[in-house]
C-alpha cells in the first residue's frame, strides 16, 4: 500500500515540477496519436518519419540522395515561430495573455516592406533601417495594448484581437498605395534591402535561410538575459506571479505591463521584418493572416515560456511546416502536421488541468488529515 502511495506521489512530483520532460512526453504522445490516425486511413506512418528525417538531415531515404537545402528551409521556417513564441512567452511571464502577436507581426512586416521599397539603397544601412523600423512598429503596436491595460484596465485579450484585424487591413491599405503594386505584390526590393547572405545560400544549396536565423538566436539569448538576469525581468516575473504582492513590494506594476507588451511586440515585429526581407524579394499584399502569431501561442505553451524551451518548440513547429510538401510525396496528407500541432497543444493543456486537479487533491488530503488530528 505504501509503495502505491509513493508511486503516486512521485508521479505527482513529475507533473508538478518536470516541465521540460512533460513537454517532450506530450510531443511523443502527439506523434503516437498521429500514427494511429494515419493507419486508420490506410496509410503507412513511416512516411511521416521519412519526411521529418529528410527535413532535419537532407537525406531522402527513398532514393538515397542528400540535399542540404531541406535543412536550410527548415531553419528558415522556424525563425518566425521562435520569435512569435518569445512574443507570447514574454507576456505570459508577466501575467498577461498576448493574442496580438499576429497583428504585431503584420505591422512589423508592413513597415519593413515600406522602408525596403522607399529608403535609399545604401548597403548595410538600408536593410538595418528596415529591420529596426519593423521592430519599432511592433513595439508601438504592442505598447498601445500595454498602455490601455495599465491605464484603463482594458483587457489585453480583447484589445489584441481587435488590433490584429486593424493591422491586417491597414497593411493592405498601405501596401496597395505603393506605386507599382498590384493586388498581389509590389515591385522587387533593391538588393541592399535583403537579409539573404551569399555564403549561406551556397552553404545550403540556394535555400531561403538568411541572416534572420542568427538574429533569432540572439533574441533567444536576450530573452533569457532580460528575464533571468535583470531587475526588469524580476519585476516582470513578480508581476506575473502576483501583481498585488509585487505592487506592495515596490515594483512598478503599471510600467511592467507596458514594458512586457512593448518588448513582446518587438519580437513579433522583428519576425515580420525577417519574413518580409529574408523569405521574399518583394512586398506582399496579404489577403489573410500568416498565422505565425497565433501559432506562437502554441510554441510558447510547449516551450513552457522559457528561452531554450521556446527555441526547441519553434524548431519543432518549423520542422512540421517544412515537412508538409515532402509528406505528400510520401503519401501522407500534409494536414497531419496540423493535427500533430493541435494534439500537442491539447496534451499541454491537459497537463495544466491535471496539475490543478492534483493540487486540489493534495489540498483535500491536508484538510482531511488536519480534521482527523483535531478530532483526536
Amino acid at each position: 500500500m505504501s509503495d502505491k502511495k509513493s508511486e503516486k506521489f512521485s508521479f505527482s512530483n513529475f507533473l508538478m515540477k518536470s516541465d521540460g520532460a512533460v513537454s517532450v512526453l506530450v510531443v511523443i504522445l502527439g506523434f503516437l496519436c498521429a500514427n494511429i490516425l494515419v493507419m486508420l486511413v490506410g496509410r503507412n506512418p513511416s512516411g511521416i518519419y521519412k519526411s521529418i528525417l529528410q527535413v532535419v538531415t537532407g537525406l531522402n531515404v527513398n532514393n538515397g540522395k542528400w540535399n542540404i537545402r531541406y535543412v536550410g528551409e527548415w531553419l528558415n521556417y522556424s525563425v518566425p515561430f521562435v520569435l512569435c513564441g518569445l512574443c507570447m512567452a514574454f507576456t505570459c511571464r508577466a501575467g498577461l495573455f498576448n493574442i496580438g502577436g499576429e497583428g504585431q507581426y503584420i505591422i512589423g512586416m508592413t513597415v519593413a516592406q515600406l522602408i525596403a521599397l522607399t529608403f535609399p539603397p545604401i548597403p548595410f544601412i538600408h536593410v538595418f533601417v528596415a529591420v529596426i523600423a519593423g521592430t519599432m512598429a511592433g513595439i508601438i503596436w504592442g505598447g498601445i495594448v500595454g498602455f490601455l491595460k495599465a491605464r484603463f484596465e482594458v483587457s489585453e485579450v480583447v484589445a489584441t484581437i481587435m488590433l490584429n484585424y486593424t493591422a491586417l487591413y491597414l497593411s493592405r491599405i498601405i501596401t496597395i498605395s505603393i506605386p507599382g503594386t498590384n493586388t498581389y505584390k509590389t515591385i522587387n526590393y533593391a538588393e541592399t534591402a535583403s537579409l539573404r547572405l551569399g555564403f549561406l545560400s551556397k552553404l545550403t544549396n540556394s535555400s531561403s535561410m538568411n541572416a534572420g536565423f542568427f538574429i533569432m538566436l540572439l533574441c533567444v539569448v536576450i530573452y533569457w538575459f532580460i528575464m533571468e538576469k535583470t531587475n526588469i525581468g524580476f519585476g516582470l516575473r513578480a508581476t506575473g506571479f502576483n501583481k498585488h504582492a509585487a505592487r506592495a513590494s515596490g515594483i512598478p506594476v503599471v510600467s511592467s505591463i507596458v514594458i512586457a507588451m512593448a518588448v513582446s511586440g518587438a519580437f513579433a515585429g522583428l519576425a515580420g521584418s525577417i519574413v518580409a526581407l529574408g523569405s521574399f524579394k518583394y512586398g506582399r499584399v496579404i489577403a489573410s493572416m500568416d498565422n505565425y502569431g497565433f501559432t506562437g501561442i502554441a510554441v510558447a505553451l510547449v516551450g513552457n515560456n522559457t528561452a531554450i524551451g521556446t527555441l526547441f518548440a519553434g524548431l519543432l513547429f518549423g520542422m512540421l511546416q517544412a515537412a508538409q510538401p515532402i509528406m505528400q510525396s510520401n503519401k501522407i496528407p500534409k494536414e497531419i502536421t496540423f493535427i500533430i500541432q493541435g494534439l500537442v497543444v491539447v496534451f499541454i493543456s491537459l497537463k495544466a488541468g491535471l496539475r490543478i486537479f492534483l493540487a486540489w487533491q493534495e489540498k483535500r488530503k491536508i484538510e482531511k488529515s488536519s480534521k482527523a488530528g483535531g478530532a483526536k
